[in-house]
């Protein structure tokens, strides 16, 4: 009996360690729809160690953001962040505390929300989420494809791009060099067409549309980092 019961158990195959191509192709499908998600998300191991980086946050991390990588290792790039970051990626990880952490100054000070992965009862076991913040409330592509969609004109997208980034109508108009009267002309037919209530109503449509990153990458360039991710 027993040696039948270790016969079926040696049978038995073990799921844990399959690594056969659909469990690879929905590696690949899990980084590509992670690269639609217009906000930077930074998956880390072992406190520190990035392990993978969506479309967005490896734009974000340029020469002035308030984190760079090492290689693969998250570091603040100014020493007065350093306790800060370091402090929630050790919480996250080894106490699976959430922390919303403020980086930077002046024009470049962003926030982003460190969160952990995995079981709470065993925490140092999972990963850690770095989700960055958008730099921009309505980003330039979401507008052009906002007004494509209400057909609205090229001056008319002009003013909008310009309503959604803050600008009174009297700025919007000094901007674009026309006069005050053009403008609020313009405004009106933009609500017309869009069905908004008011500059304010427009500007939320716009700043809680879906996403629209995928249209800026290079479609070669993003089949060979699934393929990296895949392999």
């Amino acid at each position: 009996m027993f040696e039948s019961m270790n016969l079926k158990q040696q049978q038995q195959p073990q799921a844990h360690s399959y690594s056969g191509p659909e469990r690879r192709t929905g590696r690949a499908w899990l980084a590509a729809t992670l690269d639609e998600v217009d906000f930077g998300m930074l998956l880390l191991t072992d406190t520190d160690h990035v392990v993978h980086a969506n479309h967005a946050a490896r734009i974000e991390l340029d020469g002035e953001h308030p984190l760079q990588l090492f290689g693969q290792v998250l570091r603040a790039r100014h020493s007065h962040d350093v306790p800060a970051l370091h402090g929630a990626l050790h919480n996250a990880a080894h106490r699976a505390l959430r922390k919303l952490v403020t980086l930077g100054e002046g024009a470049r000070r962003v926030s982003v929300s460190v969160v952990p992965i995995g079981d709470a009862q065993h925490p140092g076991d999972g990963a850690t989420l770095l989700m960055m913040s958008k730099r921009k409330t309505c980003e330039s592509l979401a507008v052009q494809g906002y007004a494509r969609s209400h057909g609205l004109t090229g001056a008319e997208t002009r003013v909008l791009m310009l309503l959604c980034q803050g600008l009174p109508p009297a700025c919007v108009a000094s901007d674009l060099g026309v006069g005050i009267a053009t403008v609020r002309t313009q405004i009106g037919s933009i609500r017309a067409k869009t069905g908004a209530t008011s500059i304010r109503e427009l500007v939320r449509q716009v700043a809680v549309l879906p996403p629209l990153v995928g249209a800026l990458r290079s479609p070669l360039a993003a089949f060979g980092a699934l393929r990296a991710l895949a392999s």
